[in-house]
């Protein structure tokens, strides 16, 4: 589930930073933000990119997974708010999005698994629940800031 999780959040992250995979690069993705209301709707968009590739890159590999893990489920939690009127089911809904943010969720909470390079690392050879708590704190307070700064 990490890997995939984080190879997913990492290609969107590449829309949004490089126009790979069909995706709108800064600019378009700028232009996106800026319909939504975000102010300095460009550097919101390579926040948004780098969040989600640096974030899906290290859940990929089990870097830092709680931080990791967080980085993506408060990117997506800001996804949540952004598309939450459209009801649940796709295209308008928020299914994919609430999937997202649960599974990054789950993973901050249980950790990374047997094969992550966060076992070599030794402050986080052995998962705690603590750090994946208080990571998703951080997530949602981040989330929360970002989403305040739209009007």
């Amino acid at each position: 589930m990490r890997a995939v999780l984080g190879l997913t959040m990492a290609a969107h992250g590449a829309q949004k930073l490089f126009g790979w995979f069909g995706g709108g690069g800064v600019e378009g993705t700028g232009m996106f933000f800026a319909s939504l209301g975000y102010p300095s709707p460009e550097a919101f968009a390579v926040v948004a990119g780098l969040t989600e590739t640096l974030g899906g890159l290290g859940l990929a590999f089990g870097l830092l997974t709680p931080l990791a893990a967080a980085a993506v489920a408060g990117t997506m939690v800001n996804a949540v708010a952004v598309k939450w009127g459209g009801g649940f089911f796709a295209p308008e809904g928020v299914e994919y999005e609430l999937v997202l943010t649960l599974a990054a969720v789950a993973l901050a909470l249980t950790g990374p698994g047997r094969i992550a390079v966060d076992r070599l690392l030794p402050r986080l050879r052995s998962h705690r629940l603590e750090y994946g708590i208080a990571a998703v704190v951080l997530g949602a307070v981040v989330a929360g800031v970002t989403l305040l700064l739209r009007p």
